[in-house]
C-alpha cells in the first residue's frame, strides 16, 4: 500500500505503508541511532512527533518483551528507508510492522531518508502529516493549521503513586514521561523509590521524608509545565535534587534562566559530551528540542557539560540550592553506557549528606 508524507512547506514524500492505515499529523524529527528502535519508538518524550530514522535497515530484529521504554508509545509516525519484513531475534515477539498496527502509528519506508533528514537540517523541524490516503485539499489546510498541544506532559505522565520499596536512599521520582530504564537504572543501584505524576505538590513531596527528588525526561517545551515549575521553586534548597533532559530544562527555568528551541534538536546515541571539569569526553544518548541560554543562567552556577557538536549546555550545578542536572540521558536505552556513572556519582553524594546529617546529630544528642 501507498503512504504519503506531506510536510508543512508543501514537500511530499512518497514510499510504501508497513504500520497502520490512516491519516496522523505530527512534528517531524530525525534520529541518528543504529539501532533500538524499539526504545526510541516508545520514548515518552517523542509524544506527538514523527520519527525519521536515519540509519537505513529497519526492523531487522522485531520486537521483543524486554526493551519497552513505555507501556504504549506515543509517537505518531516512523519513517524508514528499508523496512525488513522477516525479523529474526531469538528475542523477537513479533513484527515492526504489527506492533505499529496495533498502537495506531504509521510506517512508511522507502523514503529517501537522506534528503529529507538534510532538509530537517537545513530548515528545522516542521509540522507534517503521514498517511495511507489521498493527501486533500482539507488535509492540507488543516497541517497549516496543526499546532502540537502546549501541555504535552499531561498526555504521557502517569495518574497514580508506584512504590518500588528498596534499602538505598528514599527518593521522590516526578514522572514527566519517563523511560522506564530510567526506573530500572535507579532501582539497581538501590533506591527506594515513589514515582509521582508530574502534577504532584510540593507539600505531598516534602511530607514524605525523602533523602532526594528526581525530576524525568518528558516531552515539549518545559515552560508549560508551569504547574511542576512553581512545585519544584517550592522543594528547592529542602531536598537534594537531580535532573535528566525536561527534568534539566525545568530545573533551569526554576533557577531563572531560559530555554530556546534548537533548530533540529538532538536525537540519538552518538552525541559527544565533555565534562568541563575532568575534559573527559563521552558518547551519550540524547532526545530533545529545546536547550538552556546560557547567557541567563545565575550567579553560583556551574555548567558540567557542553556538548562538542554546537557547544550548548549538557549539564548543571548549583551547590546552593543542592540541585544537579544533564541533559543527555545516563541510562541510555539506547546507546551507550559512557555516563551512568553520573547516577552512581549522585547517588553517592546523597548518601554521603546523609550520614553527615545523622553524624551531626548523633553528637548533638
Amino acid at each position: 500500500m501507498k503512504a504519503m508524507l506531506l510536510l508543512e512547506d508543501g514537500t511530499r514524500f512518497e514510499g510504501k505503508s508497513f504500520g497502520a492505515s490512516g491519516t496522523n499529523f505530527g512534528e517531524l524529527v530525525f534520529n541518528t541511532s543504529m539501532t533500538g528502535y524499539q526504545e526510541i519508538l516508545t520514548d515518552p518524550s517523542y509524544a506527538g512527533q514523527v520519527i525519521t530514522m536515519t540509519y537505513p535497515e529497519i526492523g531487522n530484529y522485531g520486537i521483543n518483551d524486554d526493551d519497552f521504554e513505555s507501556e504504549s508509545p506515543a509517537a505518531r509516525g516512523f519513517i524508514v528507508k528499508n523496512y525488513c519484513e522477516k525479523d529474526s531475534h531469538y528475542k523477537s515477539v513479533q513484527s515492526l510492522s504489527n506492533y505499529l498496527k496495533k498502537n495506531k502509528i504509521l510506517g512508511v519506508s522507502d523514503v529517501d531518508t537522506r534528503a529529507l533528514t538534510r532538509k530537517i537540517r537545513e530548515n528545522g523541524c516542521m509540522n507534517c502529516v503521514v498517511t495511507t490516503e489521498e493527501i486533500s485539499d482539507e488535509m492540507e489546510q488543516s497541517l497549516a493549521q496543526y499546532q502540537t498541544n502546549k501541555d504535552i506532559v499531561s498526555t504521557v505522565t502517569r495518574k497514580d503513586i508506584k512504590r518500588l520499596s528498596n534499602t538505598g536512599i528514599k527518593m521522590a521520582f516526578i514522572d514527566y514521561g519517563t523511560k522506564e530504564n530510567i526506573i530500572n537504572n535507579l532501582h539497581q543501584k538501590g533506591c527506594d523509590l515513589t514515582i509521582f505524576p508530574a502534577t504532584v505538590s510540593a507539600t505531598e513531596i516534602l511530607a514524605g521524608d525523602f533523602d532526594a527528588v528526581f525530576l524525568s525526561n518528558g516531552p515539549g517545551d518545559p515552560e508549560d509545565v508551569t504547574y511542576s515549575i512553581e512545585t519544584i521553586k517550592e522543594i528547592a534548597g529542602k531536598l537534594p535534587i537531580f535532573g535528566v533532559c525536561l527534568g534539566h530544562q525545568i530545573l533551569s527555568l526554576v533557577l531563572g534562566a531560559k530555554t530556546y528551541k534548537l533548530k533540529y534538536g538532538h536525537r540519538g546515541g552518538n552525541h559527544p559530551v565533555i565534562n568541563l571539569q575532568t575534559k573527559k569526553v563521552m558518547m551519550t544518548s540524547q532526545n530533545h528540542s529545546y536547550a538552556v541560554d546560557e547567557a541567563t543562567l545565575p550567579l553560583n552556577s556551574v555548567v558540567t557539560y557542553k556538548n562538542l557538536n554546537d557547544d550548548t549546555i549538557e549539564g548543571l550545578s548549583y551547590p546552593v540550592l543542592n540541585i544537579e542536572s544533564v541533559q543527555f540521558h545516563p541510562e541510555a536505552a539506547p546507546g551507550p553506557t559512557d555516563a551512568n556513572e553520573i547516577f552512581d556519582d549522585w547517588i553517592n553524594g546523597v548518601k554521603g549528606k546523609k550520614e553527615k546529617v545523622k553524624g551531626i546529630v548523633r553528637s548533638e544528642m
